[in-house]
């Protein structure tokens, strides 16, 4: 990883944020002994942002073989910060993938061709292992993936930062970022608070489209940004229907139940042990980007799609044998998606955006600070994390 620049003249680093990516920059940033603020409008991991709870899903398998290596990487992160915080955040459970847009086939190849341990199995094979599932088109099965508990990750990296030296402020909502008169910039609170920095990092999730018009951007680096679309996702429990898969993991064991994906024609869900948030007893199971699109995360009402609860239920019906069919708890959540489905990691002058789009970012928690340092001190973002002008088709 690269140094970021010297701090001999105190540079600080505000950092716009504490969810996963937000926090995962201070972490790395006050680690080489940067003076870092992490400014949160709520708490960390708050309930209002798309870093809460205990159950999001760590896995591999990607078609494109860019994102099934920076995994890799990721875990080696995730390895590093479950033994610096004395933490286990990630549970084992193994992933399965079918259904005939997700092209189990087309991912063991991009697996294959980064080193992953995995196996296709036919449908039969697959109900015969897991028979509290059905199958319509051929399975991929890795045993390599798991459950994130992204609420712990996410103070267990705030914990690291401020030991580092950095400093939290809670109930700090940023509303606008504007350039010195000489160098740096002045960040201003809802309430009027100002704090100077030499550097900003927003990594405001779903915020960040209403916060956009504050920020100081070049002109330049302001038009080329992507269409950033909220949605207010559903996600569902479903109680395990045999009793023997409730309760709380094993210290150190696996989860009894795998995580899988499903992408149909017509249907797409993902589904993971609930874990923590709903008490151990079931499967959460969610439509992939069911949700109603709003403006940014001020908008959400938090109130579940009855239609889409129904869609949700069918497919419980139609491919889940192992669990009830009536959900005995239902959330929503959040997901800032851009129209090519890449992360943003790009910066123009001294403002870098951070933005782990399109319901991706869990599984590369501990590997933000270290792409986020390597821009801070190269100045040259990746090609696939630029802000390149991306908007979404009209329908």
């Amino acid at each position: 990883m690269a140094t970021p620049a010297s701090t001999s003249d105190s540079t600080t680093y505000a950092i716009i944020g504490a969810g996963l990516a937000g926090a995962s920059a201070a972490w790395h940033l006050a680690r080489t002994g940067a003076e870092v603020v992490l400014l949160e409008r709520d708490r960390p991991a708050s309930v209002l942002g798309s870093s809460h709870g205990s159950a999001r899903i760590f896995r591999y398998a990607y078609p494109d073989p860019f994102y099934a290596d920076l995994v890799v990487q990721a875990r080696t992160a995730w390895d590093k910060l479950e033994a610096e915080s004395g933490r286990r955040l990630i549970t084992p459970s193994g992933s399965l993938d079918f259904g005939a847009v997700r092209d189990p086939h087309a991912l063991a190849r991009t697996l294959e061709s980064v080193g992953v341990e995995h196996e296709l199995l036919s449908a039969a094979a697959a109900q015969e292992r897991w028979p509290m599932l059905d199958f319509d088109t051929d399975v991929l099965w890795h045993p390599g993936a798991g459950v994130i508990d992204a609420e712990s990750t996410v103070n267990a990296m705030v914990e690291l930062a401020c030991a580092a030296g950095a400093t939290l402020k809670t109930d700090w909502e940023v509303a606008s970022v504007t350039r010195g008169p000489r160098a740096g910039y002045t960040l201003t609170s809802a309430t009027g608070e100002t704090i100077s920095a030499a550097e900003v990092m927003v990594a405001a999730g779903g915020w960040l489209p209403r916060l956009l018009g504050g920020l100081d951007l070049p002109a330049r680096f302001a038009d080329r940004l992507p269409e950033f679309e909220v949605k207010q996702e559903n996600a569902y429990h479903f109680p395990y229907a045999d009793p023997a898969a409730t309760g709380e993991t094993p210290a150190g064991g696996s989860t009894s139940w795998p995580t899988f994906i499903y992408k149909g024609e017509s249907f797409q869900a993902y589904s993971l042990p609930g874990g923590r948030d709903a008490d151990f007893r079931g499967q959460k199971i969610a439509e992939y980007n069911g949700g109603k699109a709003i403006d940014s995360a001020a908008d959400q009402d938090r109130l579940i799609d009855p239609v889409n609860r129904e869609r949700v239920t069918g497919f419980v019906r139609e491919f889940v044998p192992g669990l009830e069919t009536t959900p005995y708890a239902e959330t929503t959540c959040l997901f800032t998606n851009v129209p090519r489905d890449d992360m943003i990691i790009d910066r123009a002058e001294g403002i870098t955006i951070i933005s782990p789009c399109s319901g991706q970012g869990a599984k590369f928690a501990p590997l933000f600070g270290e792409l986020v340092a390597d821009l801070v001190a190269s100045g040259v973002a990746h090609e696939r994390f630029r802000a390149d002008h991306q908007r979404f088709a009209v329908a």
